[in-house]
């Protein structure tokens, strides 16, 4: 568990953690009919307020991944923006780190 490694927890708050986040389920109604119930296998619960602090945890590594290319990475909230800036003669060399950065991103997100 990411948490574990980076942050290095106690073992009862990774537990409470995972009770937290696992054996959840959802269930869409429509127009007075109800979807079948199914598992949620990923994301927090929606408005809790350890969305944030989750998401902030979980991202942290993100910027080591992005800096090692020379691009800029903002984050607000749970959204993140990969870019760069360079003069316009310059722009393959953008697109080139862009693009080995976000192949990057895409393994650290696997």
């Amino acid at each position: 568990m990411r948490l574990q490694w980076k942050f290095g927890p106690e073992k009862t708050a990774v537990e409470w953690l995972t009770s937290f986040l696992t054996g959840r389920t959802q269930q869409v109604a429509y127009i007075g009919q109800l979807s079948p119930i199914l598992p949620v296998l990923y994301g927090v619960p929606q408005g809790s307020v350890l969305g944030p602090l989750l998401f902030v945890l979980y991202t942290t590594e993100l910027h080591d991944v992005v800096a090692k290319h020379g691009v800029n990475l903002g984050q607000y909230a749970n959204d993140c923006q990969v870019y760069v800036s360079m003069p316009m003669c310059d722009v393959q060399l953008a697109i080139d780190r862009l693009s080995k950065c976000m192949a990057d991103v895409s393994d650290w997100l696997d």
